[in-house]
């Protein structure tokens, strides 16, 4: 699939590192270093904008490495640019850990999937119909 970008950061263009990667990393495209305090969030801008074809979307996620090395994660993650959106990708950081962090420029922050997805249509009704779990919620499918 070809999706159309126009890159203004200066950095490489997102790509998969392996084969079977289904995620591209998202650098930081930031003018000065950004100070992270623990708890604090910031978005971080990364120069790319894209335009994705209907019926798909990008979700921006977390880089494992970055979370459970730094604790440093993406806050609504996530995160979904929907395919008439034509702004930069900007990506929510958190810090959850006890130490700043900063964020450099071209820094690997974050990664890409591009995910196919359908539209849902509603169907009102009175009931639904029974299984074996019910309405349980949290924690209901595991065993004691």
């Amino acid at each position: 699939m070809n999706i159309k970008i126009i890159n203004t950061s200066g950095h490489e263009l997102p790509h998969y590192e392996t084969e079977a990667s289904a995620g591209m990393d998202l650098r930081a495209n930031i003018m000065e270093s950004i100070t992270l305090a623990p708890l604090e969030r910031a978005v971080i801008k990364t120069g790319l904008f894209i335009e994705l074809p209907m019926g798909y979307e990008a979700q921006v996620r977390a880089r494992s490495g970055l979370a459970a090395k730094k604790g440093i994660t993406v806050l609504n993650a996530p995160g979904t640019v929907d395919a008439d959106y034509r702004g930069e990708i900007g990506v929510i950081l958190v810090n959850l850990s006890n130490s700043a962090f900063t964020v450099e420029n071209g820094e690997r922050i974050a990664q890409l999937v591009i995910a196919k997805h359908e539209r849902a249509e509603w169907n009102q009704v009175e009931a639904l119909s029974d299984t074996s779990r019910g309405s349980g919620g949290f924690g209901s499918t595991g065993t004691k």
